[in-house]
C-alpha cells in the first residue's frame, strides 16, 4: 500500500509568518529521517557546533549571517548554505532573517551546548 500523497504544497513564507517567537524552529515536512524547520531570527545565537551532522540553511527573508571562527558568510534570500559536521559557527542577522533548516530529526538548535535558547524538538507548524 503506497501513502497518501500530501493535496498542497507547503509555503514556507506563510508558514514561518506564523512562528510567534524568534529562535523557536518549527518543523514543516519529514524527508525520510531528516527534518525541514523554519524559524525566524533576530540578533546573534550562540556559538555552537553539531559534531554528528551537516546543517544547511535556505534563506526565505532578510539576510542571514553565519560567523565562522575563519569569519562570516552571508547568505541572501533564495541561497543555501552547509555547516559541514564539527564546524562551530553562530547564526545572526540584522533586522529579521525568515530561514528553512534542514537536518536529521531530532538535533538540537544548540548542538550540545544546551542552555536557555535550546528550543523544543519536534513542534510542527
Amino acid at each position: 500500500m503506497h501513502p497518501t500523497p500530501p493535496r498542497h504544497a507547503i509555503n514556507l513564507l506563510d508558514k514561518s509568518a506564523l512562528i510567534e517567537q524568534q529562535w523557536s524552529p518549527r518543523v514543516v515536512a519529514e524527508m525520510n529521517d531528516y527534518q525541514f524547520k523554519v524559524v525566524r531570527i533576530a540578533g546573534e545565537f550562540i556559538w555552537h557546533a553539531h559534531p554528528e551532522t551537516d546543517e544547511a540553511f535556505l534563506v526565505l527573508a532578510g539576510t542571514l549571517r553565519i560567523d565562522l571562527r575563519e569569519g562570516p558568510v552571508f547568505v541572501q534570500p533564495g541561497e543555501l548554505y552547509v555547516v559541514p559536521r564539527g564546524v562551530e559557527h553562530r547564526t545572526a542577522a540584522e533586522g529579521e532573517a525568515h530561514l528553512m533548516m534542514i537536518e536529521p530529526r531530532g538535533i538540537l538548535n544548540t548542538g550540545h551546548e544546551g542552555g536557555e535558547r535550546t528550543a523544543t524538538n519536534d513542534v510542527w507548524v
